[in-house]
């Protein structure tokens, strides 16, 4: 097999997959016997035409190509690669500065660094392992990214699932307030702390318990011997006098069956009454 259209890969310290492009074979022959030893994946190409279609056929970290090549120059070559895969990091390595045009590429982002011939091998390693770790550190971004607009729309769902539950939950709240409001009998709630926090229009009716009183000690809210008996009250029945006439009230403990607490009492006139 020829220098060029090679890929190869030797265990070592670091990962990742690099493509060099050059038109001279001893140059890549150089290339891949230096960065063999850092454990790259190397794909070589002898021409630009070739590394496109070596960029095709293979993932790539990093490519590294001469400037000076016969069709299609290292610029042009490295400006294709971008527009194909955007995500390599992309490096010149020339003989020639031809500044201008190379100036253009790396203002535009076609190349990540410009490296000159002849090189020296530390220098060169230490450039490619600067190429690769900068490769991770955008990919662990790009990753990142994503996961975290896959965060963002997976919270907004469950925020809109959230607030349509709490619409949802306000209506059944006013329906509720509303059937509570046509029941003939006196209903009567008190929290825990023997708060009143319900009352409907046969209860306000029977006990002048208004809007005002909602939210007001029990002992405040109704007449004092009244407030005394149901204050201690648990689960079961009491008859009362309330404005001339019997009535018998039903306590009913709240919470057994929902997450609510506190007790209901209900008011119903004794027969003959």
């Amino acid at each position: 097999m020829s220098e060029a259209g090679q890929t190869e890969a030797t265990p070592g310290p670091l990962s990742g997959t690099l493509l060099l492009v050059d038109d001279e074979a001893n140059i890549l022959a150089a290339l891949r016997r230096l960065l063999r030893r850092d454990g790259y994946t190397l794909i070589t190409a002898a021409s630009g035409e070739e590394g496109l279609q070596q960029l095709d056929a293979h993932p790539v970290d990093v490519i590294l190509s001469d400037q000076r090549m016969p069709g299609m120059s290292g610029v042009e070559f490295l400006r294709e690669a971008r527009a194909r895969r955007p995500e390599t990091v992309r490096l010149v390595l020339s003989g020639y500065t031809e500044l201008q045009s190379i100036t253009d590429a790396i203002n535009e982002g076609a190349i990540f660094k410009f490296l000159t011939k002849p090189w020296d091998d530390e220098q060169l390693r230490a450039n490619i392992a600067e190429a690769v770790q900068y490769k991770r550190l955008a990919d662990d971004n790009r990753r990142l990214s994503v996961q975290l607009g896959d965060a963002n729309r997976r919270l907004e769902h469950l925020l809109a699932e959230q607030q349509a539950q709490i619409v949802r939950d306000r209506r059944a709240m006013g329906v509720l307030h509303e059937v509570l409001q046509l029941l003939p009998w006196p209903l009567l709630g008190v929290d825990d702390f023997g708060m009143v926090v319900a009352a409907n229009g046969a209860a306000a009716e029977l006990l002048g318990v208004s809007g005002t009183t909602l939210g007001s000690d029990l002992g405040r809210a109704l007449p004092p011997a009244l407030a005394a008996r149901l204050a201690g009250m648990g689960e079961g029945e009491l008859s009362a006098g309330i404005g001339g006439a019997t009535y018998r009230i039903t306590c009913r403990v709240l919470g057994a069956d929902s997450q609510a607490s506190g007790r209901l009492f209900i008011f119903e006139r004794e027969v003959g009454q």
